[in-house]
């Protein structure tokens, strides 16, 4: 009897063995899966935050062909206050600013990639040695910052988000915000 019950104790025991081995193997393949998934997902943010980092670097070198590279042909960007504008009609605002600011360029201060977005934060610098929006060459070096929020698919860009401070611009430039003169009865 004591052999019976040592085998069917083992047998048991083996069981359970063989089981814990199964669920831990199991466990094992998930955890594996998490990772690589995540090891992808990273991978994608840090893509995401470079292919960001060349789209800023291009326009400092006055590329903005590259864009056609960096962005999808659907891209659109949203600008504060604006309507949503094409990469061409992104690409065509963004000459003149050469033209009025000669050695415009951006410091990058920030590039964090999340999913399938990233997001910005930069400092702009340049002179004003050319019209800029109907306001005549002063000489004056400017500093202003901006934000933006990119959307990425397939690698590229596919959507932009920005904001800037145009006051701290226009004010640095010389012009002065004024309350809209009431209607007079």
């Amino acid at each position: 009897m004591k052999s019976i019950e040592r085998r069917a104790w083992l047998m048991a025991l083996t069981g359970f063995a063989l089981l814990l081995c199964f669920a831990l193997a199991c466990q094992d393949k998930a955890a594996t899966v998490g990772l690589q998934q995540m090891k992808v997902q990273a991978e994608a943010e840090t893509l995401n935050a470079a292919t960001l980092r060349r789209f800023l670097e291009e326009s400092d070198k006055r590329n903005l062909d590259a864009w056609r590279e960096i962005c999808t042909s659907d891209y659109q960007l949203h600008f504060a206050g604006e309507a949503p504008k094409s990469l061409e009609e992104h690409i065509q605002a963004n000459k003149s600013m050469p033209e009025a600011f000669p050695d415009f360029r951006h410091t990058i201060e920030d590039i964090v990639a999340q999913g399938d977005k990233a997001v910005f934060r930069v400092t702009l610098h340049g002179t004003h040695k050319g019209t800029f929006m109907g306001i005549p060459a002063t000489g004056k070096a400017i500093q202003y910052t901006a934000m933006g929020m990119a959307r990425f698919r397939d690698g590229k860009i596919a959507e932009m988000w920005m904001e800037a401070d145009f006051l701290g611009l226009f004010q640095q430039l010389g012009m002065e915000l004024k309350p809209i003169a009431a209607k007079k009865k």
